[in-house]
């Protein structure tokens, strides 16, 4: 690229048919344009250009250097122009990954919603329970529950989330409610994809282990084992939120829940977030604000 600017130079020269106008198009001297002509010459060692105080004539090599030479310039700026769209507007393909549930229900559907403003996306949309590697694995963003612990990402949150201990009303008809946190062990508990439940006791955040002769890494799995009475849960409200509020489901030591858990936008901290990242994570907090899709 060491010859770009004398090129361009020579280029427009032979444009504008003198180097006082290809000067004032490139806003510079005269002089400087015929400078750069000159480097360019011994460069490439041979004459371009015959000039004269009144006309200037290409040489034969300096044909067919303007031939090959002559669309390099718009080349560039289109090139500038592509990038700097690229730049600007959510464009090209983008993979995220959410847990299989809270994708299917909610985070699908304002996608679909979003790419029929921005056709030009090619989304990879993996919905998995699994918490997946995003550097390793290419993931442009993550949507996460719960705690936010890995502070090698970024993240913005996209909406809070409570989690629920709950039974079904025959459950409780049958074997009673717990009343502290010490007397879940003895009741029957049913065990989602982790085996500890989130509470908060005198201020604090706390973390109990259960023990279960059920588990099940699906939701929904878990959630129709409550309604029918296996034993006790602790889901979060985009599961159990209608069941509570027509009582199909009773809520368990409310004393003790925690406020707030959250789900997350993650996405790698070593990439600057580019326009369609941002575009998508500004697009899925906004609608979130305006409807929420789930409340208790």
């Amino acid at each position: 690229m060491k010859n770009w600017e004398a090129m361009e130079a020579f280029v427009e020269v032979v444009r504008q048919g003198s180097l006082s106008a290809a000067a004032i198009k490139l806003s510079v001297s005269a002089s400087h344009i015929s400078r750069l002509i000159t480097q360019l010459e011994a460069e490439l060692g041979t004459t371009l250009l015959f000039r004269t105080t009144r006309r200037i004539r290409l040489s034969d090599a300096g044909e067919l250097y303007y031939q090959h030479c002559r669309g390099l310039p718009e080349a560039l700026s289109s090139a500038e122009e592509m990038i700097s769209t690229l730049n600007q507007a959510p464009i090209g393909a983008f993979k995220m990954t959410c847990a299989t549930t809270f994708g299917e229900r909610y985070i699908a559907p304002l996608m679909n919603d979003f790419l029929l403003d921005h056709p030009k996306i090619d989304l990879d949309f993996h919905l998995t329970n699994r918490s997946v590697d995003l550097i390793e694995e290419g993931y442009d963003l993550a949507i996460r529950m719960g705690a936010m612990k890995d502070s090698s990402h970024l993240s913005r949150r996209l909406c809070d989330r409570v989690e629920y201990l709950c039974a079904s009303r025959d459950y409780v008809d049958q074997h009673g409610m717990p009343h502290t946190l010490a007397e879940l062990n003895k009741h029957r508990c049913l065990i989602g994809s982790k085996s500890h439940w989130l509470f908060q006791q005198d201020g604090q955040h706390k973390e109990v282990k259960v023990a279960s002769q059920w588990r099940s890494n699906s939701g929904p799995a878990l959630l129709d084992a409550v309604r029918k009475g296996l034993g006790i849960a602790q889901l979060p409200d985009y599961y159990v939120a209608d069941d509570l509020a027509t009582g199909k489901l009773i809520p368990l030591l409310t004393q003790y829940q925690y406020p707030y858990s959250g789900v997350w936008l993650v996405y790698p901290k070593v990439r600057q977030p580019s326009p369609k990242l941002q575009s998508i994570c500004d697009y899925l907090i906004q609608r979130f604000k305006q409807d929420p899709p789930f409340a208790t």
